[in-house]
């Protein structure tokens, strides 16, 4: 890595640091099953949204083996307001009885088990791993991420799995957790998507979109 954006990253990190220390995963929940089902209901949604309508789905199924015995229907008229609802009905009661059949109706702690899951991909893995289990085998690439990764010439690529490719030679592994969570939280607020706010954004001074 040049000096130069050795330099940048660095700066950027400490800045993110002091803005957001806390950042955290937005989406309730109280353990790696339901941290599982809300981020792949959160999929074309918001977090807001999910956090409004999984009080009522965890109260009917709380775990694995609850869900596995859910009927389509009834699952459908849970996440409805989640957007695409049936076919994250259909992941979701197929990711339960794939649990339960091969998990003991536990939620793995590999990314190979993880992605062995109907429903869940590399980024849903990456949540659960690194904020259920604090395992950091990755960074966590949404919309928002990869948009301000771009902007900060971090990356140039708009697939996903290339995008934390790049981000992973350049951020610390200690920071592959918190980091995903800083920069959405950027991303929600000054660094949004059709009108940023650069003005107010605490990485003016650093961003190569903002000074060229």
């Amino acid at each position: 890595m040049p000096d130069d954006k050795k330099k940048q990253v660095q700066k950027v990190l400490r800045i993110l640091k002091r803005v957001y220390p806390d950042a955290d995963c937005a989406l309730h929940h109280e353990n790696a099953f339901q941290l599982l089902v809300a981020t792949i209901l959160s999929a074309q949604s918001t977090d807001k949204q999910i956090n409004k309508l999984t009080p009522a789905l965890f109260a009917r199924f709380p775990d694995a083996k609850a869900m596995s015995k859910a009927s389509l229907q009834e699952l459908e008229k849970l996440v409805y307001s989640s957007g695409f609802y049936k076919n994250k009905a259909k992941n979701l009661l197929a990711m339960s009885k794939r649990l339960c059949e091969a998990y003991a109706c536990e939620v793995p702690d590999r990314m190979e088990d993880l992605l062995s899951l109907p429903g869940v991909a590399r980024k849903t893995a990456n949540v659960v791993l690194g904020n259920a289990f604090h395992k950091a085998k990755g960074i966590v690439v949404d919309t928002h991420v990869g948009r301000i990764a771009r902007r900060l010439g971090w990356t140039h690529h708009k697939n996903p799995v290339k995008i934390e490719q790049d981000l992973v030679r350049l951020i610390p592994k200690s920071k592959w957790i918190w980091i995903s969570h800083a920069l959405i939280h950027l991303g929600r607020g000054p660094c949004q998507a059709r009108k940023p706010h650069c003005s107010e954004c605490p990485l003016q001074k650093v961003c190569p979109k903002i000074l060229e």
